[in-house]
């Protein structure tokens, strides 16, 4: 900024903290102020002031023979004087005395009332920095598009490392191996549980799935047929296990019969990579590898055409693996692109409308809600590998929380809700105490007693 755009600014400054100086400032001469002073005569006494002109002060020495008076005279004129108010020296008022403020409401009465109606403000909640536990994830696959990490309602951690699926039982923390699968069938690419926490779905790179019980460690049945390549991401909707494969496909599996595929979806050209069915049970949404997000309503297409989406939606310009439908808005979900997109976009999943696109300057690998409070935390990539909380829907940042040194591509939380677990390409599994502990529920008011509940019944 040079110095006459400083002078300028600085007078702009004193015209508008000073408006009457620098107007008096311009005046050269008299003949500039033009403005007639009109009095306010309603403030005016003109009988007193013609009597003070001609009359009242004719003494000194203009008229000294007017000072010598009789002491009679003398007492008659200071009685007259303050009968008729004659002992005042001013003579024109440029306006009228203000009223003195009457205090409407007492401000002991204000302040009293304003502290009852005031909310309390809720503290801050502290949001540690670090994880609370780490454990070692040796040959956890680095894969964009594989879904290798799911935490089931019985408090049971699913985690895939290469062929080789543990179960970590967070109420202990033991560990236990539920299955080896063989070299040709293997890697795991995607493991989902069911709502009831026992049952484990289990995608293979052979494009089977297997579905297993978790307490007697034995494998029920194997879905196969559905892919024709690895099946990277499942969900479940009750009895109908829901599977998206590297052949851009989605079946719905209806696990209770022999012929299971009882719905195919089509409408993506390449892998399909994220998969979560909303809290309703009769939409779900997906995201592909050729940056498009279907949203399907299964009683549209259970009833004639399969192949027809809700919503096409196209404005991530990359990969959308991450998805997550909002716990308290049924009909709203949040999307994050991958490394070409960086952004966390919202839809409203009724009208197909984007609400709001964040971007995050990192490949966005997962999301997930808090269930307590209006929050989303998201896990990157390239470049920072970090977990960032984010309020909503300001989507002002409340933390960035780092330890990961590859791309945090896998979360999963807790049946609580309160407790995330992440695994990276760093080989490690790590658990974050981001969403805090829900606050108790106040106990239900204790109902009225029944009236004449002392007496007797009368039958």
């Amino acid at each position: 900024m040079d110095a006459g755009s400083l002078n300028s600014s600085s007078y702009l400054k004193a015209q508008s903290r000073f408006p009457l100086q620098e107007q008096f400032l311009h005046r050269k001469n008299s003949k500039d102020n033009l403005d007639r002073f009109i009095p306010n005569r309603s403030a005016m006494d003109l009988d007193y002031a013609h009597y003070m002109l001609t009359q009242g002060r004719k003494g000194g020495k203009e008229n000294p023979a007017a000072t010598v008076n009789s002491p009679s005279r003398e007492t008659y004129r200071k009685q007259l004087a303050e009968a008729l108010n004659l002992n005042r020296t001013r003579i024109l008022a440029f306006k009228n005395k203000p009223p003195t403020p009457v205090e409407l409401i007492p401000q002991d009465h204000l302040s009293s009332s304003l502290h009852y109606q005031a909310k309390p403000t809720k503290p801050r909640r502290y949001i540690p920095q670090t994880s609370e536990r780490t454990l070692d994830a040796p040959d956890l696959v680095d894969d964009f598009y594989l879904n290798l990490l799911d935490w089931g309602s019985k408090n049971v951690l699913a985690i895939a490392l290469e062929n080789t699926v543990y179960l970590w039982d967070a109420s202990n923390g033991s560990t236990s191996e539920l299955v080896t699968v063989a070299d040709e069938d293997g890697p795991v690419t995607s493991v989902n549980w069911a709502p009831d926490g026992l049952h484990l779905a289990i995608g293979l790179n052979n494009s089977n799935v297997q579905l297993w019980d978790s307490a007697s460690c034995k494998q029920l049945r194997t879905l196969r047929g559905c892919h024709r390549s690895r099946v990277g991401s499942m969900a479940w909707n009750n009895h109908i296990l829901t599977t998206g494969g590297m052949d851009a496909k989605i079946i719905n599996n209806d696990v209770r019969i022999r012929s299971h595929i009882v719905e195919t979806y089509r409408g993506h050209q390449q892998e399909v990579c994220g998969l979560k069915w909303s809290a309703s049970r009769q939409e779900f949404g997906n995201g592909g590898n050729d940056n498009i997000i279907h949203i399907w309503d299964r009683s549209v297409a259970s009833s004639n055409s399969a192949t027809q989406w809700f919503h096409r939606l196209e404005e991530h310009t990359s990969a959308v693996k991450a998805l997550a439908w909002c716990p308290f808005q049924g009909n709203l979900l949040a999307s994050g692109g991958g490394g070409g997109d960086r952004s966390i976009k919202f839809w409203n999943t009724h009208t197909g409308a984007c609400l709001n696109s964040i971007d995050t300057g990192s490949q966005v690998c997962a999301l997930l809600w808090n269930k307590n409070e209006r929050e989303l935390l998201s896990s990157h990539g390239f470049t920072q590998n970090q977990l960032v909380l984010w309020k909503y829907p300001s989507m002002l940042k409340m933390a960035e929380l780092t330890g990961h040194t590859s791309r945090v591509l896998y979360m999963a939380q807790s049946p609580d809700g309160c407790t995330v677990a992440t695994a990276a390409g760093d080989e490690t599994l790590r658990f974050w105490n981001v969403f805090g502990v829900p606050e108790v529920a106040k106990a239900a008011p204790k109902a009225n007693p029944e009236p004449f509940s002392r007496f007797n019944r009368i039958r």
